[in-house]
């Protein structure tokens, strides 16, 4: 079976005002194959943005009998599926433990369905914005890295993730300036 990661991040420039700016970008990658995706929304949150890049890229995958690892700098989008809040949450009626409405709903009935459609998904979180150049930064958050995903990636295969998350943050702040242009 073949195998997909897929690297995502959101974006939302003045998130938590009414007026905003938001983007998304994923990298798909196959082998040595890229697939670079991006877009952008007016007034939104950046947990929908993290939602919406994930939900895009899976939409454009062409093959559903894959293997797909899903590496993400959003605790809310990769807590959600590793520790399997989703249940619960339609369990109890799209109420949070909390008892009150869970948010996004619209893109997690959306998200789900499209997970489901897959065999084998793996999800993995990674710390956002690392850069490569601050080699003790890098080597603390391996670390946590490992501790999140478990120690079966190497540091090199960790480096090719925090690029590949770098690019995929790259192209969401990429879907934030077009709305600004």
């Amino acid at each position: 079976m073949k195998t997909v990661n897929i690297y995502t991040d959101g974006a939302c420039s003045g998130n938590q005002n009414d007026e905003n700016l938001g983007g998304w970008g994923a990298v798909l990658e196959y082998g040595p194959h890229l697939k670079k995706i991006f877009g952008a929304e007016k007034n939104t949150t950046n947990n929908r943005m993290e939602m919406t890049a994930l939900i895009e890229a899976l939409n454009a995958m062409k093959e559903k009998d894959l293997v797909l690892n899903i590496f993400s700098d959003s605790a809310y989008l990769i807590d959600c599926f590793t520790k399997k809040w989703y249940l619960n949450w339609k369990r109890n009626g799209w109420m949070t433990s909390g008892k009150k409405p869970v948010e996004n709903k619209d893109l997690w009935i959306r998200l789900l369905a499209l997970i489901e459609e897959y065999p084998f998904i793996r999800f993995h979180r990674i710390k956002g914005h690392l850069n490569p150049a601050k080699k003790d930064m890098v080597d603390k958050w391996y670390e946590k890295f490992k501790a999140w995903n478990g120690n079966d990636f190497t540091y090199e295969t960790y480096l090719h993730v925090v690029e590949m998350n770098n690019e995929a943050d790259a192209l969401a702040n990429k879907g934030v300036d077009s709305l600004r242009e």
